[in-house]
């Protein structure tokens, strides 16, 4: 990862486990400073002391993205610092129904983390590096950003937002020095997916998605994660044609049956 265009400091959002403790280390390695920030103070601690035991400068804060004012918490650890690359790597959902009989402070706290947390970051931060002329922004994406999907209308929504979004800051940040990535991930093994009691055995890990995410930041506006079956699924659920059959035959599975879905698509697409 290039210190000297994305450094010296990077902000990593939902920083504490999975793909945010992956990307943690990864640019630790690189010689990256750190901001992680997460709901749970106890994984960030663990982490973070890892880290710093392998040199690297660390800086936490326990924050709730879904509230209003986590732009003004997490700033007050990085105002005084140069923030030269911000990965937004949280937005898992836990919780499925119907739209209209979920309570409403779930739905919203969806839409808060997955829609505005992304988009407020990105104003602040964006803009500090469009002023220096140099900088990226990673924004956490997933494969359900190509079909509504039953029992997870705000969610696959708000993903639907992110890719859309980053496609669009993208084009308006890569003539300025800013690269902008949509990383759209699949099936991968985060203990937030074992916490819901998915099986992740055949999940990818996190290192390889914050890899990925790192190694492509300059081809944005959507990197795929090279998961056997994710490319594949994207181009069979994205089609104009059809979106209703396409819609009812293709919405995600429940959660016992991620894995084996997760699994067939592999297989096709092998071969």
């Amino acid at each position: 990862m290039n210190l000297e265009k994305y450094g010296p400091w990077a902000l990593v959002i939902g920083g504490s486990e999975g793909v945010g403790a992956a990307f943690a280390r990864l640019l630790a390695a690189d010689g990256f400073k750190l901001v992680l920030t997460a709901r749970k103070t106890a994984p960030l601690e663990e982490l973070a002391d890892e880290l710093r035991g392998k040199g690297a400068e660390v800086r936490i804060l326990s924050a709730d993205l879904s509230k209003p004012d986590v732009l003004d918490q997490i700033r007050t650890v990085t105002d005084d610092i140069d923030v030269g690359l911000l990965v937004y790597n949280a937005g898992a959902n836990d919780t499925r129904g119907l739209f209209t009989e979920l309570p409403e402070a779930v739905t919203q706290s969806v839409i808060s983390i997955n829609v505005l947390g992304q988009a407020n970051l990105s104003r602040h931060y964006g803009a500090l590096m469009v002023k220096r002329g140099r900088g990226g922004i990673i924004l956490g994406g997933s494969l359900s950003s190509y079909l509504g999907s039953p029992t997870l209308a705000a969610y696959t929504a708000s993903k639907a937002f992110s890719r859309i979004f980053s496609e669009a800051l993208w084009a308006e940040l890569k003539p300025l020095g800013v690269d902008v990535l949509h990383l759209n991930i699949g099936f991968t093994a985060t203990p937030a997916m074992a916490r819901l009691g998915m099986p992740i055995e055949l999940a990818e890990p996190p290192e390889t998605v914050a890899r990925e995410g790192l190694d492509n930041i300059a081809d944005g506006p959507v990197w795929i994660v090279s998961t056997p079956g994710n490319i594949e699924r994207a181009r069979l659920i994205n089609g104009v044609d059809n979106r209703a059959e396409t819609v009812l035959a293709h919405a995600i599975a429940p959660r016992e049956d991620t894995a084996r879905q997760a699994h067939e698509h592999k297989l096709l697409a092998e071969g």
